[in-house]
This record gives structure tokens, sequence and C-alpha cells, in this order.
């Protein structure tokens, strides 16, 4: 569902919350952050979230895996450390048991070196497997990482490279290199968790993870909801080498082109040059991700303990541009995401 499509399904159900819950409701549908937040007291918060899909690979251990990283991933997008988690699954009557072993065990193991338990979980049948995870998290009220927490003159870092939603596309048709495609199995499979560790021990307030509205999309969120602007330097912006090659061969997901027509008109293009004027470079700022990386705000003060962070727990990342004030807009005019070459 296009990210239109769903503000308007979901509009409805933002009264609903019955009185005595609201004030430790800190993010619901309201905030639209990464995952819900409830507080518990002064020092604990639950983080619960859910995310399933379809396929995006053929080994259905790697499927199980990269749907319980992506699910998992909304918890460190949030700050918080998942605890426990629900196999939420939909197969084929006639699924042979030991591909559905297979997705399982892999869900299973991820969660695992996530440090998650998973405890159960709900499967019914249908004619496209489903798999993903109900994941329960917790974290510190005080110490989350929100959309709303971006600042002017916040570094913008973004962990793992772009291009998994267009390689996985060109997959499906037998059109991704092997070398390629195994590069973007190993990103989805890597588990965002030592990222959100490495922002918040900087004292970063500000983060989302890259995920089906796409780099564009989520950057869009992170800044409107904060009141600011991004600048964004094309030339720094990391992508999975082939994945361009894959774009200029056609095989570009639905999702891109939803995402391109509910936010192109937030996104100014600077310069005439490689790689801001390649017309590849700029579908892949817009095409969907699964299980993509963290986009943070960090700022100044703690930039280079969070690059050292990063670095020491062998996490790849990119300084890519900068949060920079809305200068003669109002908060109703909505954010804006400027890329120069």
């Amino acid at each position: 569902m296009g990210p239109e499509a769903l503000a308007q399904v979901l509009r409805p159900l933002s009264g609903f919350v019955p009185p005595e819950r609201r004030a430790d409701l800190l993010v619901g549908l309201a905030e639209g952050d990464d995952a819900a937040v409830y507080r518990l007291n002064d020092d604990t918060a639950l983080i619960f979230t859910t995310d399933f899909f379809t396929p995006v690979v053929d080994d259905p251990y790697d499927f199980g895996a990269i749907a319980a990283a992506n699910a998992l991933s909304d918890v460190y997008a949030t700050g918080g450390e998942p605890i426990m988690a629900l196999n939420i699954a939909a197969f084929p009557s006639d699924l042979d048991p030991s591909v559905i072993a297979e997705i399982i065990r892999g869900g299973a193991e991820k969660s695992a070196e996530a440090g998650c338990a998973v405890a159960g979980g709900h499967t019914i049948m249908d004619a496209e497997p489903k798999f993903g995870l109900a994941v329960l998290g917790i974290g510190k009220p005080d110490r989350l990482l929100l959309k709303t927490g971006a600042r002017a003159g916040d570094v913008l870092v973004l962990t793992k490279a772009l291009g998994t939603g267009i390689i996985t596309t060109a997959a499906k048709s037998r059109a991704a290199p092997a070398g390629v495609l195994a590069a973007a199995v190993a990103s989805m499979k890597l588990l965002n968790r030592d990222a959100a560790r490495a922002f918040l021990a900087a004292d970063c307030l500000s983060a989302t993870d890259v995920t089906g509205f796409g780099f564009a999309g989520h950057a869009l969120e992170l800044a409107d909801k904060s009141g600011i602007d991004l600048l964004v330097r094309a030339s720094a912006v990391p992508m999975i080498a082939g994945a361009a090659d894959c774009v200029r061969g056609g095989f570009v997901p639905g999702g891109a082109a939803r995402n391109r027509h509910a936010y192109a008109g937030k996104v100014a293009f600077e310069g005439e040059g490689a790689p801001c004027a390649d017309e590849a470079f700029r579908t892949l700022l817009f095409a969907p991700e699964t299980s993509g990386g963290l986009l943070a705000a960090v700022p100044p003060a703690g930039l280079g303990a969070a690059l050292g962070a990063l670095a020491a727990s062998g996490v790849e990342f990119a300084v890519i541009g900068e949060c920079v004030p809305r200068a003669g807009r109002g908060a109703a005019d909505g954010a804006r995401i400027r890329v120069v070459g």
C-alpha cells in the first residue's frame, strides 16, 4: 500500500485510544513513528511493532532471516532492544513442510542472534507465502530515537547501502548477478542492533529505518516531524554495487513509482552532473528497501563518538548530509530535501 492510501486508511483510528492510556502512550498513530511506545514507569517503556511480507528471495532460510531482521529493525530504529516475538505466517496448503520449517528456522535464529525469544505465533493458509514477526522490545522513555528529535545542525548518517528492493526485483527475473544478489541478501540479514546502540551512546535523539517508502520517503518523514529540512550530498549516498545497473535494465519495483508520486515534489535535485542528474540514482532514492539501514540525525557533539562506535562494531556507514532550518516556510508547508551533486 502506498503512503497516501495508508494515511487515508489510518486516519479514522487516531481517536480510539482509551483515555486512561493516552498519557502513557508515548508513540502511537498520531506520531507515526517506526514502532508504538508505551511507558510502564519512569525507567521502562514497551516498544511494539509488527511486519511481514511475501518472499523477496528464493532460499527459504534467508527469507525467514530477512523477514525477522526487518521486523526487529523497527525496535532498533526506536532506540529499544527486542526481547520477545511471535511469528506471523501464511502458507499454501501444498507447500512442502520442510520449506516452512526452514523459513521459521531462519526467523528464529535471526531473532536469537538479537537476543529475542520467539515464543509462538499464528499461521493461516494462503495462496502466497507470507512471514514476519510481531516484536516486543524495551527501552527508556527518555532515551528513544524518534522522528521528532532531529534539530538543525545535526549530521545525517546512513547505515547500509541502498538498492535491496531494486536488486531483489531483478532477481525475480534471474537478472541479478550472483555477487550482486549475495551482497543484497547479506545487507538485508544484518541486524541494525549495533547501529542503534552506537547512536544512543552518542546521545542521538532521532532515527528511522529505511524500508518500504524508500530513502526519500523515510527521510522526509523524519524531517517533517522534526520541523526541519535536509541537505543530502548525492555523491555520499552509498549504493550496493550493481543496483544502478539493475535500474538501467528496467528492474524497478512498483513501489518506486508510488513513492515517487508521493514524494517527488518535495525533493529537489540540484546539479547537472553525476550522480545527482543520473536517473538510476534518483530511482534508487525512491525505491522501497527491505530490511534497510538506519538514517540518524546525530548532534555534532556526539558525531565522533557515533562514528567511532559504528566503526568499532563493523557497521558500514556514510555521512551523507545535514539537517538545516526550514527557512521561510512554516510547519504547514512540510519538509523538503535538497540533493546536491
